[in-house]
């Protein structure tokens, strides 16, 4: 997404932006259709999580060559049960993890969709910055976020709420810690 500034903030730095453009917001960024969609990983609790996980490294494990007769009935025996648990809580393992890639896909569309309605138009938007390294070109780079600290927040935020900006070389910040308006 290609998004012009008139006056741009750099390095944890943010100024009052001033833009010939209209003021957009980041929920403006986002594509509301690409949001809808079912998740059931969602709702499962940090325990529930954490058996499937258990439950795919366990399959992995039973896949592997090499193991012994009594390391195979073993890991069997643990997949049983840890699939016994999650049924007792009414989920089904194997069906959830089947669903992992087609969710994973759902929330990277999510994440990555922009609004082509925006797309080259001159805007102003209020963030804060992060600084990226000089483009190819050599001209100053930086990505403007929407909200404090996503300036060290692993991992990033989502592409649609990243905005890459080419930085005037005469540009210079001053003011510290203040949002861009």
């Amino acid at each position: 997404m290609r998004l012009s500034f008139a006056v741009i903030t750099t390095c944890f730095l943010a100024l009052p932006a001033h833009s010939e453009g209209n003021r957009v917001e980041w929920s403006d960024l986002i594509v509301e259709s690409a949001q809808d969609y079912e998740d059931p990983f969602v709702e499962l609790t940090d325990k529930q999580l954490n058996a499937l996980r258990k439950l795919v490294r366990l399959q992995a494990l039973l896949e592997k060559v090499g193991a012994t007769p009594e390391q195979l009935d073993q890991l069997q025996l643990d997949i049983e049960t840890t699939e016994a648990t999650l049924a007792e809580e009414g989920i089904d393992a194997n069906w959830l993890i089947s669903q992992r890639w087609v969710v994973m896909e759902r929330r990277e569309k999510a994440g990555t969709a922009a609004n082509v309605e925006i797309d080259g138009a001159n805007v102003s938007l209020g963030g804060f910055v992060i600084p990226a390294p000089r483009d190819e070109d050599g001209s100053q780079m930086a990505y403007i976020v929407p909200e404090r600290g996503m300036c060290s927040h692993v991992p990033p935020p989502p592409p649609n709420q990243m905005v890459r900006l080419h930085l005037s070389d005469t540009w210079t910040p001053s003011t510290l810690y203040e949002p861009s308006l």
